[in-house]
């Protein structure tokens, strides 16, 4: 590889990391034109084997939307990101998939007595797969995310 084709991959790795973090960042702050805008158009989520829908960006942003009032603080942990952009005869392509585990605490919506929070914590982890696309005005963009939950966990 020349130089330039390693720098072109470096960044785009920088690109896709940013839009992956960019999606833990809209979710957790509740922040749904952030996280539509992170989609290409046609770009699709799965949160079934959550117990959520599966279906267009547009439609599941709404359906979380609401579905995150029962959940005031949240917090996603994306890690261990395995990133793998498409190779186009020795250059980036214009594809890439994304693995990467997640941990998801979250508070239930409860009240405080004495101070004390009351509600319960939650928490589910497993793994994310997204698949990224360029577009030609706003780079990498999600065109497809899929939640594979592994474990989740509610404190008494």
């Amino acid at each position: 590889m020349t130089q330039r084709v390693d720098l072109a991959t470096v960044m785009d790795r920088l690109a896709i990391d940013e839009v992956v973090t960019g999606y833990a960042v809209a979710v957790d702050d509740g922040d749904w034109a952030a996280y539509r805008a992170l989609f290409a158009p046609g770009g699709r989520a799965d949160y079934s084997s959550a117990g959520g829908i599966e279906g267009p960006a547009g439609e599941v942003a709404g359906w979380l939307e609401e579905t995150m009032k029962l959940f005031p603080v949240r917090q996603h942990l994306i890690v261990n990101r395995l990133i793998k952009v498409a190779d186009q005869d020795g250059s980036p392509g214009d594809t890439a998939e994304v693995r990467a585990d997640f941990l998801n605490p979250m508070r239930l919506a409860g009240e405080e007595f004495d101070g004390t929070v009351t509600a319960p914590n939650f928490v589910a982890a497993g793994r994310y797969t997204f698949v990224l696309a360029r577009t030609p005005r706003a780079g990498w963009r999600l065109s497809r995310v899929t939640v594979h939950e592994k474990w989740r966990h509610m404190s008494a």
